[in-house]
């Protein structure tokens, strides 16, 4: 792209926040468009995926999301961070080894527990653990069942599939995955396939973002790190891409960064800290010159924004951000801003209604 038609930083912004907050669909025709939707098991005040979800599906609930999940073409895996995405496009992750490889024992369990799977059908972790005495190890700087590490160990190998959930616990069934293609030509494919979605997840990035996804990626499918690095080698053939700002950025091809079809409307949205407008922190401080953290993990006394504080945006701009929580069927907020708070009617407006389609989502 010559530099008369690079963008500009704010039409970079305006590009990324209409291209993935596209108009309200249908539940399964925003999974298949997003290509993954990122998960979390924390509540603050719904999980990640119905928070992401919720902004992009009409009429969309909490938990709507896993009470659909076994009538969906969906599946439960690790991408490059783990979450849900469309069942075709899976065989793209397969097979797939561990990073870290069990040691004798504890492979011999696995193949113990991946035995009574395929013959006690559908199975729940409490299943496992009433079945065998594993006793329990240290993962996470935690103390966690062998029995779930071991099914946890066997999902992500591609031989156990979440076929639903009771009560947010993962029921795992066997699965027989059918033979790759592996000449060099088929695994430099389903490695440009995987960069492919996450660029359409993310984009537009910039290079180091781009980075630091193949980095992930590499993690997520540790059979294709050489094929993933000969990727990101050839990113400028493969993506549109500009100088803006002193920095490269990147895109889909076919995509035009000055020309969005969908204009920005200006409805206040609370995002996840896993939404795709934010997850690159990176690129968030570029398009908005403030940095933002999740801190449900930091020390309380040490928070500066609150244990799960969710991006504020109104129209292109993130004002700062919201903590959200029901308290006795209530629905309670703080905000927080980067900057002074907006004065006049119009904020407060958006704000309120904004307050009432998450109590909506909430059902509250």
């Amino acid at each position: 792209m010559s530099p008369l038609k690079a963008p500009s930083l704010q039409q970079l912004r305006r590009y990324a926040i209409a291209r993935s907050l596209f108009k309200a669909t249908s539940l399964p025709r925003a999974i298949a468009r997003l290509g993954f939707v990122q998960a979390d098991p924390m509540r603050a005040p719904a999980r990640a995926q119905d928070l992401i979800l919720a902004q992009r599906v009409k009429d969309y609930r909490a938990g709507e999301l896993e009470r659909r999940y076994p009538r969906l073409a969906i599946e439960e895996a690790f991408f490059f961070n783990y979450g849900f995405l469309p069942r075709e496009t899976l065989p793209l992750l397969y097979p797939r080894r561990a990073p870290r490889a069990w040691d004798a024992r504890m492979e011999a369990r696995a193949q113990e527990v991946l035995g009574f799977v395929r013959q006690h059908g559908p199975t729940h972790p409490k299943d496992v653990q009433a079945h065998f005495d594993h006793g329990r190890i240290k993962r996470w700087g935690g103390d966690l069942n062998v029995g779930t590490h071991l099914l946890e160990g066997l999902h992500y190998r591609g031989l156990l599939r979440v076929t639903r959930r009771v009560a947010g616990a993962r029921v795992y069934q066997a699965i027989k995955r059918p033979p790759q293609d592996d000449s060099p030509e088929a695994r430099l494919a389903r490695a440009g396939h995987l960069l492919d979605l996450v660029v359409q997840l993310y984009a537009p990035l910039p290079a180091a973002s781009l980075g630091y996804l193949c980095g992930l990626l590499r993690y997520g499918v540790p059979q294709l790190a050489v094929e993933m690095r000969q990727v990101q080698e050839h990113a400028k053939s493969r993506y549109a891409h500009a100088q803006v700002g002193g920095r490269l950025w990147f895109w889909p091809q076919g995509e035009k960064a000055v020309a969005v079809r969908n204009p920005v409307d200006d409805r206040l949205r609370f995002l996840a800290p896993f939404d795709p407008v934010v997850w690159d922190r990176r690129r968030f401080q570029l398009f908005w010159g403030w940095e933002y953290k999740l801190e449900a993990y930091v020390p309380a006394h040490k928070r500066r924004m609150g244990h799960y504080a969710m991006p504020m945006l109104w129209g292109e701009q993130i004002l700062g951000w919201a903590n959200l929580k029901v308290v006795d069927g209530r629905l309670q907020h703080e905000l927080g801003f980067a900057g002074p708070r907006p004065r006049g009617s119009a904020f407060q407006l958006a704000l309120d209604e904004a307050l009432q389609r998450m109590q909506e989502f909430l059902e509250l």
